[in-house]
């Protein structure tokens, strides 16, 4: 059986940094990513990375500040968040996809964690 399960989150300052982690069991993801959803707002896609850990992708909104990496070996990925901002104010999830499709969209994930809030102050 697959599951997802984050942790991490919690509150931070303006400018400050978490990590969050999600550690995957039930079998191999060759696609990974992290989204993230605001109250009032739809889910919006973070950053994904491919098997190797090797190709990654970001949204605008986190690029050069976020980044995603996974550890095979410990079935674990993981999402440095840098810099962080009060818009970045959300649940985050993790995912997963059974193939190997477009990382941006969330419905090529067919896995979900249940989410960890994230909390930003000014």
């Amino acid at each position: 059986q697959v599951h997802l399960v984050e942790s991490g989150g919690g509150l931070a300052q303006a400018g400050g940094s978490l990590r969050l982690s999600c550690a995957a069991s039930g079998r191999f993801f060759y696609a990974m990513g992290w989204f993230r959803q605001a109250p009032g707002k739809e889910r919006e896609f973070v950053g994904g990375i491919n098997w190797s850990g090797k190709s990654t992708y970001y949204a605008d909104s986190v690029k050069d500040r976020f980044t995603i990496s996974r550890d095979n070996t410990k079935s674990m990925l993981y999402l440095q968040m840098k810099s962080l901002k009060p818009e970045d104010t959300a649940v985050y999830y993790c995912a997963a996809q059974g193939g190997s499709g477009n990382y941006y969209s969330a419905n090529e994930y067919n896995y979900w964690g249940a989410g960890t809030q994230v909390t930003v102050s000014s």
